[in-house]
């Protein structure tokens, strides 16, 4: 039976691992297909969205807090933020709106801030009471359920800090949590599922060390993320009556668990130049990624056994201020070396005569990825008005070394693709209030499938790791993701 299932695998388009965390830089995300990916966990303002999201050399002084919690030691004054965002993936594919509310507080030595955020997620259009049996198509007979059309999220983040003496370093700790009853995309990958219930929970723990000096900025950072998520999974089988020769359609309930633990570790300094309003920026990020338990998606039928990342990121940025206009580019570079497997539950005969005993590999998915990120946005002042304008470019690129030591055999695949988002945005500071929005437009990404199979399978990602192993060369559906962010900061004064 293991070798017949190890067969199958072969013939399967997509091997995923799917994870998925709290937006954090220093959480590398990890992409082996091009899927079109919603803002689900954009939950915080930021003041450089518009301008790119440049960040190396571009202070934010709303989103830098919750990265490196000892950078909330520039917190100037107590003040009360939201940030109302909604996305929509093109062509039915789902969406969210998203409600965050936030303070900053600031009391001699001692800075914090606290968040919370309400989330509905729209599942995509395909989810419309069809139930597929190939070769017939039957209908379901029945309504939609409200369940299947939308679900809630609850996020909650808070830091807290204090500089340390009268010297240069602040020290603080963050963390964050969140309740999810959807994560974006997995219900395309259980195409075949009549139902899917989602629950679980996903959240960090972070340290942070800030150093400030005349010129010269140094900050430390140590974070643990977890992801344990549940998948209660219902089909239709159809079978058919062995006396009347009619159709039954009977109900089956399958369970799987997602599990993901990181470590990661990040380094960033930047320095003002000696040419006047110059500044350089730099960071380094590595992250360590357990897989102790990944679904057993359905698009594949067959089981998967633990996996291990090692994702690492240099970046170097620059930025410019002259009078009313600011400038910033970043360049980021990921080398990623990632390793997949399937696990023998029982001994199984090879094609050469020999033997992989129960709880040996017997395939093995090598990944190694040199992927490349590039920002770069400008703001000019207008009085009390700032616009904003910028562009993210994300290359990926990686090569997969696959061995099915059941069927002795060795295959290479390379892939490549990009993806462009342009953004807008503009600020608008009144007496009391600033207002800001940020807006983006995300292409170059869609619903991916492989070459030469009738069954294109299609999957989307809100910063989540997808570590697949496609069996043919890539194609992919172009859809494009749109974000708008309104934000407003008031101060208490």
């Amino acid at each position: 039976m293991v070798r017949s299932l190890v067969r199958s695998a072969l013939l399967v388009p997509l091997l995923p691992a799917l994870t998925a965390t709290p937006a954090a830089p220093q959480v590398i995300q990890v992409k082996s297909v091009p899927v079109a990916s919603g803002d689900q966990f954009l939950v915080v303002p930021s003041t450089t969205l518009g301008m790119g999201g440049v960040t190396l050399a571009v202070d934010d002084s709303l989103a830098d807090p919750w990265s490196n919690p000892a950078q909330g030691v520039f917190v100037a004054e107590p003040a009360l933020l939201g940030a109302p965002t909604l996305y929509a993936i093109s062509d039915g594919g789902g969406g969210g709106r998203t409600l965050p509310v936030a303070g900053f507080f600031r009391g001699g030595r001692w800075f914090g801030g606290m968040g919370l955020a309400f989330q509905q997620i729209d599942n995509s259009a395909e989810s419309d009471g069809w139930i597929w049996v190939r070769p017939v198509t039957w209908w379901s007979g029945s309504q939609p359920r409200l369940s299947d059309a939308s679900n809630r999220n609850l996020y909650a983040r808070g830091f807290v800090g204090t500089r340390l003496g009268d010297g240069p370093w602040a020290l603080g700790a963050g963390f964050s949590a969140s309740a999810l009853d959807a994560m974006d995309g997995v219900d395309l990958l259980y195409a075949n599922a009549q139902s899917i219930r989602q629950s679980g929970s996903a959240g960090d723990l972070r340290l942070g060390l800030y150093r400030q000096g005349a010129r010269d900025r140094l900050g430390l950072l140590v974070v643990h993320d977890r992801v344990s998520m549940t998948h209660d999974v219902t089909y239709v089988d159809i079978v058919w009556d062995s006396v009347t020769w009619v159709p039954q359609a009977r109900e089956r309930v399958e369970v799987n668990e997602d599990r993901t633990r990181t470590w990661g570790v990040q380094v960033t300094w930047d320095r003002d130049l000696s040419a006047p309003g110059w500044r350089l920026g730099t960071l380094a990020t590595v992250n360590r990624k357990s897989h102790p338990k990944i679904p057993n998606y359905e698009i594949q039928n067959i089981p998967r056994d633990p996996g291990t990342t090692w994702a690492w990121e240099a970046g170097l940025g620059l930025s410019r201020t002259r009078g009313p206009t600011r400038f910033g580019l970043d360049v980021i570079l990921q080398p990623i070396w990632s390793d997949t497997w399937q696990e023998a539950d029982e001994d199984v005969q090879t094609a050469k005569g020999g033997t992989i005993r129960q709880g040996e590999r017997t395939i093995e998915n090598e990944f190694f990825f040199t992927n490349v990120i590039l920002r770069t946005g400008f703001a000019y002042d207008l009085g009390p008005t700032t616009v904003q304008a910028g562009l993210e470019v994300r290359s990926y690129d990686y090569d997969l070394e696959q061995r099915d030591h059941v069927l002795a055999t060795f295959r290479e695949q390379d892939e490549t693709w990009t993806e462009w988002s342009p953004t807008l945005g503009a600020v608008f500071r009144l007496t009391d209030v600033e207002l800001r929005y940020a807006g983006r437009l995300t292409t170059g990404t869609g619903q991916p499938g492989v070459a030469a199979t009738p069954q294109a399978v299609a999957a989307r990602e809100a910063l989540a790791d997808f570590i697949v192993a496609p069996r043919a060369p890539l194609t992919l559906q172009d859809a494009s993701v749109t974000t708008h962010q309104i934000s407003v900061r008031i101060p208490i004064r």
